[in-house]
C-alpha cells in the first residue's frame, strides 16, 4: 500500500486521534470547536439584534403614522368652521355688536 492511500486510510480510522502524538491533535481539534463555538454563539447575538432592529423599526412607523393622524384630527378640531358648528349645537352666535378697543391712559403727575 502507498503512503498517501495509508494516509488516507489512517485518517478514516482515526488513528491520529489514537497514536502516541494524539495530544496535540487533541488540542487543536478542541481549540477550532471553541473557535466554532464563539462563532455560531455571535452569529446568533447578530440574529436577535436584527430581529429587535426589524421590530423597533415597525414600531417606529406605526407611531409615527398614529401621531400624523393625531395631527390631523387637531388641526380640523382647530379650524374656524369646526369650532363655529359646535359652538352652533351649543346655542352660541357671533356677536352682532364688533369688539370695542379699551384704551387705559396713565397720567403721570
Amino acid at each position: 500500500m502507498s503512503k498517501v492511500k495509508k494516509g488516507v486510510y489512517g485518517f478514516l480510522r482515526g488513528s491520529f486521534l489514537t497514536d502516541e502524538f494524539a495530544l496535540k491533535n487533541w488540542k487543536i481539534i478542541l481549540f477550532v470547536v471553541f473557535l466554532f463555538l464563539i462563532m455560531i454563539t455571535s452569529s446568533h447575538n447578530a440574529d436577535k439584534k436584527v430581529i429587535k432592529i426589524s421590530d423597533l423599526n415597525k414600531l417606529k412607523r406605526e407611531l409615527r403614522a398614529e401621531y400624523i393622524d393625531t395631527g390631523t384630527i387637531l388641526m380640523r378640531m382647530k379650524m374656524e368652521s369646526s369650532i363655529k358648528k359646535k359652538a352652533k349645537a351649543r346655542g352660541l352666535q357671533p356677536s352682532a355688536t364688533p369688539p370695542k378697543k379699551i384704551k387705559v391712559t396713565i397720567n403721570k403727575d
